[in-house]
């Protein structure tokens, strides 16, 4: 074989490589921009059209896995750890509005790194969930986010080597520490509100009895009078 054959080969490696890789990155954002418009829908409780919207992202995930096949490099970039990410995040999420328990990351067939990435980000999610339950005055709901929030956060600081070992998962922690104690701090607000709004209204009640009953019994001894 020539020099000549011997590098067009390698451009023609080349070329074959870069359309994969331009492939892979259009497939990584369309999967990015399917996970968060799954978790709005979530958010705005419909969670019929987020399980299809994941399920077109789950889709293009296997595509990626199939475009990666000859390629194995690009399999592990940050792209795809991005897309795996937020699908991640999505399917947790989903899964503990719908009640049901923690997926695996065989369940959803994520990576592992990405996985436990995305499971750190599900915590930003449950704050925003509390809030929207604290607006509308269920403060129970808002709580079980907080527990499942406070669960999470648990799970991943019990085991310090997964902070050591997964890049960026400490500053996830750090920031989720922030979020649970600033959402435990509104709901503690939001329950002494209440409980005075309760306390006020039972005294306006019990005024308004006595003031009736003290109303009654002038009538009466006008009467006898």
């Amino acid at each position: 074989m020539s020099l000549r054959e011997i590098l067009e080969r390698i451009r023609e490696e080349l070329l074959e490589r870069d359309k994969r890789r331009q492939e892979i990155q259009l497939a990584t954002r369309r999967v990015t921009r399917l996970s968060k418009q799954a978790i709005f829908q979530i958010h705005g409780d419909d969670i019929g059209k987020a399980e299809e919207t994941l399920s077109e992202a789950a889709g293009i995930l296997q595509e990626i896995e199939r475009l990666t096949k000859d390629y194995p490099a690009l399999f592990y970039t940050s792209s795809v750890d991005l897309a795996f990410q937020e699908y991640a995040e999505a399917m947790i999420f989903l899964n503990l509005v719908r009640g049901s328990s923690f997926p695996s990351f065989e369940d959803i067939n994520v990576p592992m790194i990405p996985y436990v990435l995305g499971l750190a980000d599900v915590i930003g999610e449950l704050r925003r969930r509390s809030l929207d339950f604290l607006r509308r005055d269920r403060i129970d709901e808002a709580e079980e986010c907080l527990n499942l929030m406070e669960m999470i956060f648990e799970g991943i600081t019990d085991l310090e080597e997964i902070q050591i070992l997964i890049s960026g998962l400490r500053r996830k922690c750090d920031t989720a520490r922030r979020v649970i104690e600033a959402t435990r701090a509104d709901i503690m607000i939001e329950s002494g509100r209440v409980s005075l709004e309760r306390c006020i209204s039972k005294l306006m009640k019990k005024m308004s009895g006595d003031e009736e009953h003290g109303s009654s019994k002038a009538r009466r001894d006008s009467g006898e009078g």
